[in-house]
Formats: C-alpha cells, sequence, structure tokens
C-alpha cells in the first residue's frame, strides 16, 4: 500500500552573485514556501506547494512512498539514513532544500479510478 510522505523545507538559499550577473532586478529567495515548512504528499503536489519544486522532487516522493529508500538510496553513498531524501527544486539562483520522509500513513485516493 502507498503511504504518504512528510516534505520539509529545509533552507532556502540565494546565489547573489548569480542573481547579480542573471536575475531580475529586485531578485530575492524564493517567495512561495517558508523554512520549516511542512508537506503531506504521495502521488499528487500538496496543496500550496511550488508546481516546479514539485516537479523536481516528485520522484523521490514517489519512490518513497512505494517502500524505496527502507534501506538507504543508490549505493549507500548518498544518505545514509533509511526512508529520507534530501533535495532541492532547480531553481539555480534561489534553490530550495527540502527533506522528504517516508511515513506510516497510508495514502488514500482521492478520486474513483476509470475502470
Amino acid at each position: 500500500m502507498m503511504k504518504k510522505c512528510k516534505i520539509t523545507v529545509l533552507k532556502k538559499t540565494f546565489d547573489k552573485e548569480l542573481a547579480e550577473e542573471y536575475g531580475a532586478v529586485g531578485l530575492t529567495s524564493c517567495p512561495m514556501l517558508k523554512e520549516g515548512q511542512v508537506f503531506y504528499a504521495d502521488y499528487a503536489c500538496p496543496e500550496g506547494f511550488c508546481n516546479e519544486a514539485w516537479k523536481a522532487i516528485y520522484q523521490y516522493v514517489f519512490a518513497l512512498s512505494h517502500g524505496a529508500g527502507n534501506g538507504v538510496f543508490y549505493y549507500g553513498d548518498w544518505i545514509r539514513k533509511p526512508g529520507v531524501a534530501i533535495c532541492s527544486c532547480n531553481d539555480g539562483l534561489r534553490p530550495v532544500i527540502f527533506k522528504i520522509e517516508a511515513t506510516d500513513e497510508e495514502s488514500k485516493i482521492n478520486y474513483n479510478p476509470i475502470q
């Protein structure tokens, strides 16, 4: 059975040097999310979560919600804690870093699949 994952916004970053060279005037760190914010997800982007960030991390949410990472990801040379992934969105000027954790909470589909 699919489980929900807890997504925590760990850190918002801002590359001032790159932003000065390439960014729009007045660009700041990500305005969409706040450090410490928590979301729960499984197969779909949680409400209020940045769609671009979701595209960057959804494969880890999907994998963890299906039991991957109960050991460790890859060959044990990335994350040492089972059931956890540390990922970031793909904004090169102001990436946001997330912790994704598998939970024991069962996921419930909120629509009727077409048979």
